[in-house]
């Protein structure tokens, strides 16, 4: 008999906004009928779970313009009530398996429907190959394989049912989860399938270390710092989930010999081939080494009495994960902290605490329902992001002065008034946390997490909306510049803005990297794509408001300039390390160069860059890159060109002022013609990435790019320059 997916009736599913915090996404699910009819699905819940949306044919395009129209015509439909655009935000394939991991060394269960829907998730994302790698499009690896092996047999699949012999004979062939990556190694120990004697030092007495030493965790990547708290807590109080039958049952189907006759502490620097990027570094692996004879102390008598420094830290580490609760409302930077801070709190005070009902209560913030089943996203959310880009493209495009997108356009701006962050976090210095206020973050301002690329957006969008004439002024200029002194103090000596805080340690630190298949991540290092953000903000700020800061501004400006210069390859590109690649850091750095006045008429480096572009234009008219350009940091040609890649090629051009309009209208016409008669356009490949090697998907950003380029490009070919 052939597997059947498992499914739920999606006509059941609803979506929630703004039910407890601005800007909350959650999907719920209706089981009563009568419920269903009174509160009938929308065009946004239809859209996104793949049924058909009833959405009407608009009339046929001959112009740029109408074609940018009819996509905003279209998009417009997905706009929630309280002004964002609702989207999913997913595609690491790490994410989930840890939440289920977590929910089930706690006690925890998901609602039966979102458990049969991840199934369908992690069941439709497997890899042809047999497994399922990093991220959606990449081939399988131990990590992926083994952790979504483990979330499905967590989930109900028996070790025989459907795929999961196959699944598993992989994961044999791949050498069995012995090599697995370290979060992995954590994640299978806390499950009680794996042993702490097998994980490489996660030391909790780094948070005692001073402040002054140059490795100190707080000069860490945020990211980094705030996944290794909650780790290093587990690690040190060796928390092991209840020993159920089930985990039992995992010990014997994922390694290739008997579990009990596993020699664990050779496997701590066990890494199988497949899943390294970032191999270790000798220092990380002398370190482990090193580590291992310390953790042998608290067995010790002598030396546990008289050096208590793992109760210390541990009560360091539990501090400091009891801040990053509190500061993002239970939702910490991201998922994988997410789960491992439900854990650590569950461990410490237990099911019944209200930070642990807190954790619960916004699981569902992370969750979102696709075509493909329930995937639990990269954040809460990308809801601040999408909206500033998508405010700012109508704005130029004179979209937003049509009487139809009106309305629209004034619940973004109320969107992003109730969403700009008029404090610091409740524990600001104790968290060693950036200043915040007058910010905007990636997701929501619950969640809190400003990153410098953001808040710039976030402002221009603002600028943008209340420079309509028929726009109110919601935005006081004195928060504008709350959000313009944050900005500033965001840029590093270079001239360069990294993500979320100031460059605080030296690159050298990546030796410490112990994450395996993620490059760049131990530091917040400085990119050309929130340097440009920060820079155009300030720019268009300085004309709204010409006298505040007026020499700071003006020198961050020219630093910031002079950073975009040094970081231009050889062949006129840029590395991008948040978009897919070379294509979307090029369009952001020609935009800055534009702002300070260059462009193909007057420079070099200008004109370098749009050859670069020029020449991989396809055949069609599209460009396409794939996302192992990050990977190899080579440009890699996609087989097939992209609609969203081709909207960044075209303002690219447009900001350089590229006098070959033809180079623009072969790309306009490959945007117009996969654009269907309701003006929607079809998703592609992935779009983002980050940390060299993890794609992540930006599905609005076929609607906010190509209306955009379209838009700007009706301008730019009838005769208007930049």
């Amino acid at each position: 008999m052939e597997f059947q997916f498992p499914q739920t009736d999606l006509t059941g599913w609803r979506l929630k906004v703004g039910e407890d915090s601005h800007g909350q996404q959650k999907w719920v699910y209706l089981r009563d009928e009568q419920q269903r009819k009174e509160w009938p699905q929308n065009v946004t819940e239809k859209y996104w779970i793949g049924l058909r949306t009833e959405s009407p044919e608009l009339p046929k395009v001959n112009t740029p313009l109408e074609s940018a129209r009819n996509g905003f015509r279209f998009y417009k439909q997905l706009q929630s009530h309280d002004g964002h655009f609702s989207t999913e935000y997913g595609g690491p394939l790490f994410l989930l398996p840890g939440l289920i991991i977590a929910l089930n060394v706690c006690g925890q269960k998901l609602l039966k429907e979102q458990e049969i829907e991840i199934s369908r998730y992690l069941l439709n994302k497997r890899r042809p190959e047999g497994g399922w790698g990093l991220h959606t499009a990449a081939p399988p690896t131990v990590f992926g394989t083994v952790m979504n092996y483990v979330a499905l047999r967590i989930l109900g699949m028996g070790p025989d049912e459907g795929p999961m012999t196959e699944i598993r004979a992989l994961i044999h062939k791949q050498g069995g989860a012995t090599g697995i990556p370290s979060w992995g190694k954590v994640w299978l120990s806390v499950l009680g399938a794996y042993e702490w004697d097998g994980v490489g030092s996660i030391p909790p007495e780094l948070w005692l270390l001073p402040d002054w030493l140059p490795f100190s965790p707080w000069r860490w990547w945020i990211h980094v710092r705030q996944t290794f708290t909650p780790m290093s807590y587990l690690y040190g109080t060796r928390f092991v989930g209840p020993f159920t039958p089930l985990v039992f049952a995992l010990r014997q189907e994922i390694y290739t010999q008997p579990y009990e006759s596993i020699n664990w502490s050779a496997q701590r620097s066990n890494i199988s081939p497949l899943d390294i990027y970032s191999p270790h570094h000798p220092v990380l692996d002398f370190a482990h080494g090193f580590l291992a004879y310390y953790e042998a102390c608290p067995d010790i008598p002598c030396i546990s009495s008289s050096f208590p420094l793992r109760k210390l830290a541990i009560k360091r580490a539990y501090e400091m994960l009891r801040y990053e609760d509190e500061n993002t409302g239970y939702q910490t930077i991201g998922p994988v902290s997410k789960a491992f801070n439900m854990v650590c709190r569950y461990a410490k005070e237990g099911p019944d605490s209200k930070a642990f009902k807190a954790h619960l209560s916004r699981i569902d913030d992370f969750l979102w329902l696709g075509k493909d089943g329930l995937m639990m996203m990269g954040t809460n959310g990308s809801q601040l992001w999408d909206l500033a880009f998508m405010a700012q493209a109508l704005s130029e495009t004179g979209l937003a002065e049509e009487e139809e997108f009106k309305e629209s356009t004034i619940g973004m701006l109320d969107w992003l008034d109730k969403a700009q962050i008029r404090d610091n976090p409740k524990w600001y210095h104790e968290s060693y946390r950036h200043r915040t206020k007058g910010a905007w973050a990636f997701s929501t301002p619950e969640q809190s997490y400003v990153v410098s690329d953001c808040i710039s957006e976030g402002l221009k969008a603002v600028m943008a909306i209340q420079a309509l004439p028929y726009a109110p002024k919601a935005v006081s200029l004195e928060r504008m510049r709350d959000a313009v002194d944050t900005i500033l103090s965001m840029q590093n000596p270079s001239g360069g803005f990294a993500s979320y805080e100031l460059m605080r340690g030296s690159t050298r630190m990546e030796c410490l990297n112990a994450a395996e298949v993620f490059g760049n991540i131990m530091v917040d290092y400085m990119y050309p794509e929130c340097t440009t953000s920060a820079l155009s903000a300030l720019k268009s700020f300085s004309k709204l408001d010409p006298n505040y800061r007026q020499e700071d501004i003006q020198r961050t400006i020219n630093k910031a300039i002079e950073y975009i210069h040094d970081e231009q390859k050889p062949d006129g590109s840029w590395y991008g390390s948040w978009g897919i690649c070379f294509t979307y850091a090029t369009m952001f750095a020609l935009e800055s160069l534009s702002i300070s006045g260059e462009t193909c008429a007057n420079s070099e480096r200008v004109r370098r860059a749009c050859n670069f572009l020029v020449d991989r234009q396809m055949k069609d008219g599209g460009w396409g890159e794939t996302y192992m350009s990050c990977v190899t940091m080579k440009y890699a040609q996609h087989e097939k060109s992209q609609v969203v890649q081709t909207a960044w090629a075209v303002l690219a051009l447009i900001y350089a002022n590229y006098d070959d309009k033809s180079v623009i209208e072969r790309a306009c016409r490959l945007m117009m013609g996969r654009q269907k008669p309701d003006g929607r356009w079809e998703q592609e490949d992935t779009e983002g990435i980050f940390n060299k090697n993890c794609a992540i998907d930006y599905p609005a950003f076929k609607f906010i790019f190509c209306i955009w380029a379209l838009g700007r490009a009706d301008k730019y070919l009838n005769g208007e320059r930049h």
